[in-house]
């Protein structure tokens, strides 16, 4: 992460806040000692590493964004949308809805926030064909589940250890974009909200072998695209829910799986042609959406029987 900002000044920081979230104003309580805010981005997500040295009230304005938090020490306490809502070290939470305004009273808190935008979480979520998107709202502040917590925190560990720590990673097109919706999936799965999650009778029904065939093919010809489930089922005519019910019934797969070997295959033909005084193993697997070289290789392995490094340097 890049160091945004670091105060000690109590109208500083207030500034600082106010410019990176929304306008707000701060009522100190206690000795001041200060803020210090770093950031990073991914696609259009960012992430937030906040330390709040210090005691003190904030009045805020709606935010226009969907932040999570996940403190880890001090303590918070967030009222807005008539609740009041006390966070302590290890909690996971959604700060307020963006469109509600807030108060927020902190105690020397050291959390890491990660900021997404509404209409990626509607761009996720799955309406059925020739119905009106609805805006995704989330109904709820806390994780459905102990399970769904762990999700949350585990996937946000991913992205920022594996991909923000990586330049070259994060700058992949394709990398960017699949994390992006796998950290707004995640947080539809974490957090309650309106969206709809089961396969409908409709769903089942239109989940042929028809159905998998458009799936396949608009895959093999979009792979090197940055391409969502929304898209493949927009191709075939169809729910995200369905599509995924029609890899489930007829290839014993997911969506995902098939095109993570749809690129795998790609990734192979071009180790094949690839010049290796010039091309890596690395630059192919981000290029082709692959977050992780040792993971990519361990696919190739398994579906090759040889490592990429072989393929490339022979």
């Amino acid at each position: 992460m890049n160091l945004v900002a670091e105060t000690a000044d109590l109208e500083t920081a207030e500034d600082i806040l106010s410019a990176t979230y929304a306008p707000v104003h701060i009522h100190p309580r206690g000795p001041r000692r200060g803020l210090r805010l770093e950031r990073a981005e991914l696609g259009p997500v960012q992430f937030h590493h906040v330390s709040l040295g210090m005691d003190f009230d904030v009045e805020g304005t709606p935010l226009g964004t969907m932040i999570f938090g996940e403190l880890s020490s001090g303590r918070i306490c967030q009222e807005s949308d008539c609740s009041d809502r006390p966070y302590l070290p290890g909690d996971v939470f959604l700060a307020a809805r963006s469109s509600d305004s807030y108060t927020s009273k902190v105690d020397s808190a050291d959390v890491r926030l990660t900021v997404i935008h509404p209409e990626l979480a509607s761009q996720v979520a799955d309406p059925a064909p020739g119905r009106a998107q609805v805006p995704v709202r989330f109904t709820g502040y806390a994780p459905v589940s102990v399970q769904a917590k762990r999700q949350w925190e585990s996937t946000c560990a991913y992205v920022r250890e594996n991909l923000l720590a990586n330049p070259d990673a994060a700058a992949a097109p394709l990398v960017a974009a699949s994390a992006t919706r796998l950290l707004v999936a995640t947080a539809l799965a974490t957090f309650p909200n309106n969206a709809l999650i089961d396969p409908t009778s409709q769903d089942q029904h239109d989940s042929s072998p028809a159905t998998l065939h458009r799936a396949i093919a608009f895959m093999d010809e979009h792979a090197h695209q940055d391409i969502t489930l929304a898209d493949i089922a927009a191709a075939a005519h169809v729910t995200i829910r369905t599509v995924q019910l029609a890899f489930r019934h007829h290839l014993d797969t997911t969506p995902t799986r098939y095109l993570r070997r749809v690129r795998l295959d790609n990734a192979h033909r071009q180790l094949l042609t690839a010049d290796p005084e010039r091309d890596t193993v690395t630059a192919v697997a981000y290029r082709w959406g692959f977050t992780s070289s040792s993971r990519f290789a361990a696919y190739y392995r398994t579906a090759y029987g040889v490592s990429p490094s072989s393929t490339l340097h022979t």
